[in-house]
């Protein structure tokens, strides 16, 4: 298969498909926001990942009492999140965690979709800045695939993927793995062979 191709009419329909993912994420994302969720629950915050709702607290600011959700990210040391209740633009950016038999039809739905690199870096970046924001799982776990078929294809050919794309790559991975490992109970590190096992990805 040839992945270093020029931006065609395959690149455009897998763009379109981005698109609708991500629009339907942010119209699901409007209505969780009204979505009310309780101590000790775990949630994904965007570019916290999996976190765990410590507690609810209120908080006397400028004469107001102002509700908020505590996070506590579970994979790392990061400071305490505090997310007000009634902000709908950040509540609508938690999510409950997927279930696992959710996690294995996300990875079933890509597993026969082709994944065409996208050749223009300025289109490429700002769908990936998108996938990343709004957290969608299957613009995540597609953004994922599409750039480890095109790093492994690189190094085959002597070459490197660009900084950027690295960059986006581990991001990608971060919020993706963090959810599927504690879902999945596994480690953070056996999640990519998890993903390339399921969609028959060989080394």
């Amino acid at each position: 298969m040839q992945y270093a191709q020029k931006f065609t009419a395959d690149n455009c329909i897998f763009l379109q498909k981005i698109v609708k993912y991500n629009k339907r994420n942010r119209k699901n994302s409007a209505e969780k926001g009204d979505e009310m969720y309780s101590k000790d629950d775990i949630v994904m915050y965007t570019s916290q990942g999996v976190c765990k709702i410590t507690d609810i607290t209120t908080k006397e600011i400028g004469g107001k009492s102002i509700e908020y959700y505590v996070l506590k990210p579970i994979y790392s040391d990061t400071a305490l999140v505090y997310i007000p209740i009634a902000n709908e633009t950040l509540t609508g950016k938690m999510r409950r965690v997927l279930s696992k038999e959710e996690i294995l039809t996300l990875i079933h739905s890509i597993e026969k979709e082709d994944q065409p690199w996208i050749e223009n870096e300025h289109i490429r970046k700002e769908k990936y800045k998108e996938i990343l924001s709004c957290g969608d799982r299957h613009g995540l776990i597609s953004m994922i695939k599409a750039l480890y078929v095109h790093r492994k294809y690189l190094n085959e050919h002597g070459k490197k993927m660009h900084v950027v794309d690295e960059r986006f790559f581990k991001e990608a991975e971060k919020i993706l793995y963090e959810e599927f490992a504690f879902v999945l109970n596994i480690k953070l590190e056996e999640v990519l062979p998890f993903i390339k096992d399921r969609l028959g990805i060989e080394d």
